[in-house]
């Protein structure tokens, strides 16, 4: 994406009021998420404890996910976007009563991170639909690139907040910082100007439109094989979940260096981000894809490997870079391919795929850290990693031929 053309995608306003919002709310979620990570530890002390967050999170969201995307193509994308952020507001309110009572029964807190999972189910399709009501066709792929970026710029900095703030200002101090941040995604959010045309679905019954949301993804060889490689990778290869073990018994770093872990892939990210947005589309999306996933399995090998709080650093760093490769390519996939009345159940297809895919993984590196030791749980990942990279590799020949010229 040249600076021309990003400067046309931010001349128009209701697509900066757009990326307002994801800054403000991906601030707000990330540091939020570096806060519950360490406080659930440190009640706790279990590393099981950590996965069930992210499952109280993913159970819902994969629920609601496809009854979501179906919504998202029939009703006001807006409207759905303003309800599901007050719901997630709601439930970071509920989130830091709950912590503040120290925790003295953290099924107050699964609770209200699963009402955000509900929240999110429905927010994640609403807001990939949005971004093709904002800006012409022959700019989704600059939008789409940008979007992405911001969400990993926010990704640095939310967790670096989060880790100090929580730091030098405890709980409540970084509450504070969270609930404005929300707030003011809600406000950019109701500035978003979104045409609404409501849609004929012809008597077709809940059930066909699912189904038919699932077959497009399943018959288009290119989206598939793009979702599960994804999906595979993120399953096994995270090692987030359990940045805090690391941060407090590996690298002992406490909670402010345990926020610079957590900002460090975003960091990788955003300066992969704007290399990317810098020049032409990639001549060979597909098998750049691939060598990303690849790469990324291998700096999480040597991250469960490595005891040196610098070295860890240096491979979140590049886990992130190569990680964001995956995203752009697959945003544009999605953007490129899907027909505009069916943005909502692709999405949300996507969202099965790959975002719940974030925190089941957060579960299963739980359970793999329970029985084998967060260390060897986050190597087990890379191998696994590896071993499907090299499995797609060899089957997904429509992904190895793709190119966004001929999409």
């Amino acid at each position: 994406m040249s600076q021309q053309n990003a400067l046309k995608v931010l001349s128009i306003p209701s697509y900066r009021f757009f990326l307002a919002t994801r800054l403000l709310l991906t601030l707000a979620l990330q540091m939020q998420a570096v806060i519950i990570g360490w406080e659930v530890y440190k009640i706790s002390g279990d590393a099981l404890s950590l996965g069930l967050v992210g499952l109280a999170e993913a159970i819902p969201a994969i629920s609601i996910a496809l009854y979501a995307g179906h919504i998202a193509d029939i009703h006001n994308r807006k409207t759905i976007l303003l309800i599901s952020l007050f719901t997630i507001i709601i439930s970071s309110i509920g989130i830091y009563f709950s912590l503040q009572n120290h925790g003295q029964s953290l099924a107050w807190v699964y609770a209200f991170i699963c009402l955000s999972g509900f929240a999110r189910g429905f927010y994640a399709p609403a807001s990939f639909a949005t971004i093709s009501q904002l800006v012409p066709r022959e700019m989704l792929t600059y939008a789409g690139t940008l979007n992405s970026t911001i969400w990993q710029f926010a990704s640095v900095i939310g967790p670096a907040i989060g880790g100090f703030t929580y730091a030098y200002f405890g709980l409540q101090g970084s509450y504070y910082f969270i609930i404005a941040f929300s707030l003011a995604a809600f406000l950019a959010l109701a500035h978003i100007k979104v045409r609404f045309e409501p849609k004929e679905v012809k008597n077709e019954k809940i059930i066909a439109r699912l189904r038919e949301g699932v077959a497009f993804v399943y018959h288009n060889k290119v989206i598939l094989s793009a979702l599960s490689l994804d999906l595979f990778s993120v399953l096994f290869g995270g090692a987030t979940a359990l940045l805090p073990i690391f941060a407090n018994e590996i690298l002992k770093t406490g909670p402010a260096g345990l926020g610079l872990l957590r900002a460090a892939p975003s960091a990788g990210a955003v300066l992969m981000m704007t290399y990317l947005s810098l020049r032409k589309n990639l001549s060979q999306p597909g098998i750049i894809l691939i060598r990303a996933v690849g790469a990324f399995g291998l700096c999480m090998l040597f991250f469960g490997l490595s005891t040196n709080f610098y070295l860890s650093m240096i491979l979140l760093f590049l886990s992130g870079a190569f990680d964001s490769i995956s995203v752009v390519v697959r945003s544009n996939i999605l953007q490129l391919n899907t027909p505009d009345h069916m943005r909502g159940r692709v999405s949300a297809v996507n969202t099965i795929f790959i975002g719940s895919s974030n925190e089941i993984g957060a579960f299963e590196s739980g359970v793999a850290a329970k029985l084998l030791g967060a260390a060897n749980a986050v190597i087990f990942g890379g191998i696994m990693t590896l071993g499907i990279v090299g499995i797609t590799h060899r089957k997904a020949k429509s992904l190895k031929t793709l190119s966004f010229d001929n999409p």
